[in-house]
């Protein structure tokens, strides 16, 4: 067990998210043990959370017994607890069955229910409680993402001096989708609640202030909100981005060089390697791409001794029933492919229902030539930049959905409409015959972008931008100037 704290300590920065960045594990003699997860925002926190002597709080992603605040590698973590039923109402209900689909344009018919609405507000209101209590005296707090977006509101009416942040990582809805939501006003004066709200994209950001408008009725102007009580909320688009030094460090290490040559001959070294890399999600698009590889074979325009198709498909809310008929679409679809076009030891798709460390994912990009991201709608996409980081070769092709965020900043990647799936064949065709210096000048310049904007560079653009904000007791109806 990590060493707890013995009295409570405040911190100067800390980061509200409805997870920790550790994984409780319970060893065989019982022993519990806590795993650092994956994702590149503990990564990007990290150094100035250390710096600030910060604190971050969220759920150990369990109901076990709740553990007091404790330390990991110099990060004091706070925990919070969930029931079983809010696991279901909360999490798996609001969050992910009526917010997820909602600001995903819909990608499935979202579920609104008014006890997962009212197990929403019970959570919320106890991480902003549990931030409350563990900030310092004008401490700033950054609240992240679409499980806690009353937290804001909340914390502000506990602790107004707090310097108050929200960031989203998903998109953000127009007013068409957003208004059919029953609590839409308690969400948009929950958010605004924050100094400022971070966005992926500029249009999300938009979006929000449009809602602001139209649906609580207070002025605005560009990106600034004009509160009643003399605040300022400004929403802004913060693009989020990877640890590119770190992936490509990972790529450039002779372990994971030697790891993606032993997959390519284990898939028989085909000439080409497409894969797909994404959550077993309806928005990543996942079914619509095996089945355009599917129809390109059967096309003759490739044969299965020429060509593979590697899918990973990490699992996801498996007790939500739309992610439980999605993966035995797939499998089918996948049984279908193989069983049609496949040959011994040459399947048409190597199908991976499973996640893998980051060396693993760096041996799969290094070892892909056709790297496939099509979701039908995506805040981001980390995985579209993690792949270019890797290929520090200034090699590979990336086809990209014109839907997902990083389309805005990739723009040398083939892009694609993933809902027309003749275009997106044509896509991967192109990319599949396109000659290397062309490959070359795409990668190059996509390289640049992802080195250029990394994570780090995202947290401190956003804690730079928060740092600056209109101070909250100014009553001043006029934005301040910062010179």
């Amino acid at each position: 067990m990590r060493p707890s704290l013995k009295k409570r300590a405040t911190a100067d920065l800390v980061v509200v998210a409805n997870r920790l960045p550790v994984d409780r594990v319970v060893e065989d003699d019982g022993e519990t043990t806590w795993r650092r997860s994956p994702g590149g925002l503990v990564s990007a926190l990290e150094p100035v959370m250390r710096a600030k002597s910060g604190a971050w709080i969220g759920w150990p992603g369990d109901t076990g017994d709740l553990p007091e605040p404790f330390v990991d590698e110099g990060l004091t973590l706070v925990p919070v607890a969930l029931s079983e039923q809010e696991v279901a109402e909360f999490y798996e209900g609001f969050s992910n069955d009526t917010l997820w689909p909602l600001y995903h344009d819909l990608a499935a018919k979202p579920s609104f229910h008014r006890e997962w609405w009212d197990s929403y507000v019970t959570v919320n209101q106890r991480f902003a409680d549990t931030a409350a209590k563990f900030a310092a005296k004008d401490a700033t707090v950054w609240v992240h993402d679409y499980q806690l977006q009353l937290v804001p509101a909340m914390l502000r009416a506990l602790r107004p001096d707090l310097r108050i942040g929200f960031y989203l990582h998903i998109p953000f809805p127009p007013a068409e989708l957003f208004s059919q939501l029953p609590w839409r006003r308690q969400i948009l004066e929950g958010l605004l609640g924050a100094d400022l709200v971070g966005f992926q994209l500029s249009g999300a950001a938009q979006n929000f202030v449009r809602l602001v408008r139209l649906r609580v009725g207070h002025k605005t102007h560009r990106d600034s909100v004009y509160l009643p009580d003399g605040r300022v909320v400004l929403a802004k688009a913060f693009p989020i981005s990877i640890d590119t030094g770190g992936f490509e460090k990972l790529a450039r290490s002779e372990p994971v060089a030697e790891r993606a040559e032993r997959i390519r001959d284990d898939l028989g070294n085909p000439m080409k390697i497409f894969l797909g890399i994404d959550r077993l999600d309806y928005t990543k698009g996942i079914y619509a791409r095996l089945r355009a590889f599917g129809e390109l074979i059967s096309d003759g325009h490739f044969t299965v001794e020429d060509v593979v198709f590697v899918q990973v498909a990490t699992p996801s809310r498996e007790r939500v029933a739309q992610y439980r008929i999605l993966r035995d679409d797939i499998d089918r679809l996948v049984g279908h492919i193989n069983g049609d076009l496949g040959r011994i030891g040459r399947p048409a798709i190597a199908y991976l229902h499973s996640s893998f460390p980051r060396e693993e994912m760096a041996a799969l990009y290094l070892a892909a030539d056709i790297m496939v991201v099509t979701p039908f709608r995506d805040g981001m996409n980390l995985v579209a930049k993690e792949y270019v980081a890797c290929r520090y070769e200034e090699d590979g092709a990336l086809v990209l959905s014109e839907f997902a965020g990083a389309a805005e900043e990739l723009r040398q990647a083939y892009l694609v409409n993933p809902y027309d799936i003749n275009g997106m064949k044509a896509t991967m065709l192109h990319a599949y015959q396109a000659e290397g210096k062309d490959l070359s000048r795409r990668m190059r310049a996509m390289r640049k972008t992802v080195a250029e904007n990394d994570v780090s560079h995202w947290a401190s653009t956003f804690l730079d931008q928060l740092s600056v904000t209109q101070p909250t007791h100014s009553k001043s109806t006029r934005p301040v100037k910062h010179h």
